[in-house]
């Protein structure tokens, strides 16, 4: 009997929600094109899919490895969720809470699908009846996670602007996503700040507030009118009037229909007021799920009431907690309770509830669109071109709107180029000064080289995590990402290398021919998008600074050692050799020279005859003036092999597990 009155609250709630069946048309009412203006738009960002959804017996392993690189044991499977089972329907507004460990990020992980590459999930989870997966789920949710990672120099509506243009549906036009935007923004309580960078204290660049930060987060899931709901930690770093405030909103959100499911850590008893369900959670099993107001009652039952005057989310984390030196105790009273629980009248009415759930279909008027979402070809709902403008756009402003680093780029190039200048002035072309010309030369290399990489790790590793949420949103592609990044980027590193060769090419004395300066300055350009090239690669292969900055150096210096300048080309071992041809300083410093010294003649008693000549100055370095072209296509060569490397780098991280 209950299981069938369930079934009809289901399919009541289905028909509240604004499904429809028009004119055969299956899909929600916030999805259909809609024809009398502005107004009927509205109306169909406020009208909600309903969404049921239950997991049943999920049970989650970890397996560690034991003993040690003498002796190997097999592995041992660590128990982390315990036959958990649970349901959240629309409208609802469900905390899962617990004591540090109990299992509750692992729960939402599981829900989501994410973060779970090395668990052994089993289980079954249900969204309106039918068995959910990966892509189903992304199509109709959001996940607001725990850290905000945004891009800091946009702007908040910047940021809106952004996100509309990638992860609403194609059919909506321009003006309508940003009608989208401006409604979102009034909504989270966002006007004040629209026009404010979002900035990042760490880099310097100030910014909105942190509040106002976790606001524009639930801002950019709530933009594409989600019918599901998930947050990680939303209150945390947060003082107990933001985290109300941010709770609030939650409240908001599940109030107009959707279905809404959050971890919380300590909540303050006004916070506590506010959810319509908890799910507390104990050693990994459930120990209540259901109303607020059923959860002093059942723990009276069990004799443990909450004292008068007390935060019941206090009181419960407390009881459900291990307290140290008291294991054996805390470990008993949570299986007591847990026990309880499962033979309660609330934990029997979840099992109906769930069962009714995995029971229930619409009717084909009214089907639930999951076929749709299952046959899609590509997970991107905007094109190729338009993911490239929008993130080629986005990349842009990340460049120009960082005008102090633009300035320390500037600073660096200029204060060194005149260093350089000042302790070379003034080579003749004498026989004696051809060694110090040489070092000029290497030094061009080598400065751009350490400059650029140890700059492009920087940035890149910065924004990796960045861009991976974005990815696994399906907001874009990975080569668009990349693609965007390397053009954005290519003016700077076109710019600073000519500044840095020309301010002191000609106070060193090098050949004073203008062809002569154009083609240096064009070698030099290559070797600095080398460099840049080869800190892609790193960047994308290490994937966090630290690391990329500790492989970059063991990296470079075996490189830098075949580059003619330390050890000639001629003596190299022949086990070695091979990496003369992946040295960009030895195609650098091969062509620098021969565009320093061919055709040049100067007369000097130490020379042979009394003449010396360019070639003779070359071959004395074991360079041949015939590999010119030979070089500049090798430095073209690294540039798309290490920036081809890099890309495969980074498109082996966006793989995941199903």
């Amino acid at each position: 009997m209950a299981l069938e009155k369930e079934k009809q609250r289901l399919l009541q709630t289905s028909r509240r929600s604004g499904y429809s069946s028009i004119q055969g048309d299956s899909r929600p009412t916030s999805q259909k094109r809609l024809s009398n203006g502005k107004d009927d738009f509205a109306v169909a960002f406020t009208t909600t899919q309903p969404v049921t959804y239950s997991w049943e017996n999920i049970e989650i392993y970890l397996e560690t490895s034991q003993g040690n690189c003498f002796k190997r044991s097999p592995p041992v499977q660590k128990r982390i969720l315990d036959n958990v089972t649970g349901c959240v329907r629309p409208g609802e507004f469900l905390a899962i809470m617990g004591a540090s460990g109990a299992g509750k990020t692992t729960l939402l992980n599981c829900l989501t699908f994410r973060n779970t590459g090395k668990l052994k999930i089993l289980g079954q989870r249900f969204l309106n009846g039918e068995t959910v997966n990966t892509d189903t789920l992304a199509r109709i949710s959001g996940y607001v996670q725990q850290d905000d990672l945004f891009v800091p120099t946009l702007t908040v509506k910047e940021h809106l602007q952004f996100q509309a243009l990638l992860r609403m549906d194609k059919y909506l036009t321009y003006s309508e996503r940003m009608t989208r935007v401006g409604q979102v923004i009034h909504e989270l309580g966002l006007t004040k700040c629209e026009n404010t960078m979002i900035g990042n204290p760490e880099r310097g660049i100030k910014g909105i507030s942190g509040g106002e930060r976790k606001r524009l987060a639930f801002a950019s899931e709530v933009l594409t009118n989600p019918s599901l709901m998930f947050c990680d930690e939303p209150t945390s770093g947060l003082d107990s009037y933001m985290a109300q405030n941010i709770v609030q909103v939650l409240k908001n959100i599940a109030s107009t229909g959707k279905t809404v499911v959050c971890t919380i850590h300590q909540p303050s008893s006004e916070v506590f007021a506010l959810f319509d369900r908890i799910l507390l959670m104990a050693e990994g099993r459930t120990a209540f799920l259901g109303p607020v107001s059923e959860a002093l009652s059942f723990f009276s039952s069990q004799g443990l009431p909450c004292p008068p005057n007390y935060n019941p989310a206090d009181y419960y984390i407390h009881t459900l907690a291990i307290v140290p030196g008291q294991e054996i105790e805390s470990r008993k009273k949570s299986k007591e309770i847990c026990d309880a629980y499962e033979s309660s009248q609330a934990g029997q009415q979840i099992l109906e509830i769930v069962k009714a759930n995995r029971s229930f279909k619409l009717s084909e008027s009214q089907e639930f669109p999951l076929d749709e979402v299952n046959v899609r070809k590509s997970p991107y709902k905007a094109s190729w071109f338009a993911q490239f403008r929008a993130v080629f756009w986005r990349s842009l402003i990340s460049v120009l709107r960082e005008p102090a680093v633009l300035r320390v780029k500037a600073f660096q190039t200029i204060f060194i180029s005149m260093l350089i200048a000042l302790i070379y002035q003034g080579q003749t072309l004498q026989y004696d000064n051809v060694r110090n010309i040489q070092g000029a030369l290497f030094i061009f290399l080598t400065n751009m080289t350490f400059q650029n990489v140890f700059g492009v790790v920087n940035v890149i590793t910065s924004e990796l995590p960045i861009f991976l949420r974005e990815h696994f949103n399906g907001m874009y592609r990975t080569d668009i990402y990349f693609l965007c990044k390397t053009l954005a980027d290519l003016p700077v590193y076109v710019v600073f290398p000519f500044i840095f060769v020309t301010i002191p090419y000609y106070a060193i004395g090098l050949n004073p021919e203008a062809e002569k300066f154009f083609i240096a300055c064009g070698i030099v350009i290559l070797v600095a998008n080398v460099a840049t090239s080869f800190g892609y690669m790193i960047s994308c292969l290490a994937g966090s600074t630290q690391v990329a900055l500790a492989m970059a150096a063991p990296l470079i210096i075996p490189l830098l050692l075949f580059g003619g300048f330390f050890l000639q080309n001629g003596a190299v071992p022949i086990y070695f050799d091979w990496m003369r041809y992946i040295s960009w300083f030895m195609y650098g410093n091969e062509a620098l020279s021969i565009n320093q010294w061919v055709g040049v003649r100067f007369n000097d008693t130490v020379c042979p005859n009394g003449v010396c000549t360019g070639e003779q100055i070359l071959k004395n370095f074991d360079f041949d003036p015939n590999l010119f072209y030979r070089d500049i296509g090798g430095l073209c060569g690294l540039i798309v092999g290490f920036r081809f490397l890099a890309f495969f780098a980074l498109l082996s991280k966006t793989y995941r597990k199903n």
